[in-house]
């Protein structure tokens, strides 16, 4: 006789072996979002009807231009596991579902990249 639980014998096992670890990156990101968001709206607002040089010079600087990177960085990823979810839970053929991963992943890949690219070249002073 054994006083250890049966719990233990199917503890990891089963359908939910690595889900709680996305749900917990959704509400991260989710979260970051949101204070992202705020400081980005607050920001904007706060310069009022800047002229888009004084919006240049604003995201010229380290702090605007971390944040902005920041900010697309977690919406590309919140994103990808939003999107995830919905393609797992709707798509019913396993050839179609990965193809369609893949596309989503490639795109907000390289929308990511375009976004970071584009505050970078901000902040550096790159001329179009």
């Amino acid at each position: 006789m054994s006083l250890k639980s049966p719990l233990r014998s199917v503890t990891y096992l089963g359908s939910a072996k690595g889900g709680s670890g996305h749900w917990y990156a959704q509400r991260v990101t989710a979260v970051a979002l949101v204070l992202l968001g705020l400081w980005f709206v607050v920001s904007l607002a706060a310069l009022g009807g800047a002229s888009h040089e004084n919006v240049v010079a604003w995201l010229s600087s380290p702090v605007a231009a971390a944040f902005a990177v920041l900010l697309v960085l977690t919406a590309a990823w919140h994103a990808l596991l939003g999107l995830q979810v919905v393609i797992e839970d709707y798509v019913g053929d396993k050839g179609t579902r990965m193809a369609v991963l893949l596309v989503v992943k490639f795109a907000l890949a390289v929308a990511a990249v375009i976004g970071v690219i584009a505050v970078l070249r901000i902040a550096f002073g790159v001329a179009a």
